[in-house]
């Protein structure tokens, strides 16, 4: 590192846990953010202003004026223009010194390519079709996957390894049938909400490339802003998962 990135990230070299050589493995670190919308915007603003070296942001929206409630990444000025390209403006304003690669095209055909790139992905996507694809690619390229999802007053996060033995999928959390997809669309969404859950996993997609404390393995973090409680509950592997039990 220069001088000049050494005092850009002081506050968190100074950090015992993460010293020097932490800030290095950031600053080399790869990871890709699937939907730069109210998850998205938060986790790519701290990841950049953190110091992870490559960003790699996939979207293929448009921003709407009905974005701007809580996707702070965008602004005014950005309605109609597409979400990546809006995110990497404000990506290169936060920390010009990183990496911004940005997908409008991101589908079945080339997740696997874009996956394999990553050391840590985020998935910000609002849909069961997304997640679950997300998460098969995930498992079969042994890639950390930290999901998240808001909705009204509620948020949830999780960190999945379920490449490895006893660690759950997402899969093994939900069904790949019978489940229906609720969205801040139909349902609304307080904006600081996606703004805290978006933080929060941010924050362990860093934990996870750093091995820092309690990464939500095998635990899906529940939160309430109402009763402004966070608790925590355990998931299982499924044995009949299809996806991440061998054999199945």
């Amino acid at each position: 590192m220069n001088n000049q990135e050494l005092l850009r990230y002081s506050r968190q070299i100074m950090l015992p846990n993460i010293g020097v050589e932490g800030q290095k493995t950031l600053l080399n670190s790869t990871l890709l953010l699937i939907g730069i919308g109210g998850l998205g915007s938060p986790s790519a603003m701290y990841l950049a202003a953190s110091g992870i070296g490559h960003l790699i942001i996939a979207d293929f929206d448009q921003v709407e004026i009905s974005n701007l409630q809580r996707q702070i990444i965008h602004n005014s000025d950005d309605i109609g223009r597409y979400k990546v390209d809006s995110a990497k403006t404000k990506i290169a304003a936060i920390n010009p010194n990183i990496k911004v690669t940005t997908i409008k095209n991101l589908t079945q055909n080339n997740l696997s390519n874009w996956i394999k790139k990553a050391d840590v992905v985020l998935d910000g996507t609002d849909n069961f079709e997304s997640r679950f694809a997300i998460n098969r690619v995930c498992v079969s390229q042994k890639t950390p996957l930290v999901s998240a999802a808001v909705i009204r007053f509620e948020g949830q996060l999780s960190v999945f390894q379920g490449y490895e033995a006893g660690q759950p999928c997402y899969q093994c959390l939900y069904s790949a049938q019978g489940e229906v997809d609720e969205n801040c669309t139909e349902n609304g969404i307080l904006a600081p909400v996606a703004g805290i859950v978006g933080s929060l996993q941010a924050t362990q997609a860093i934990k996870v490339l750093l091995n820092l404390g309690e990464q939500l393995l095998g635990k899906l973090l529940l939160i309430d802003i109402l009763d402004l409680t966070f608790r925590s509950i355990k998931i299982s592997k499924d044995k009949y998962c299809k996806i991440c039990t061998n054999g199945a």
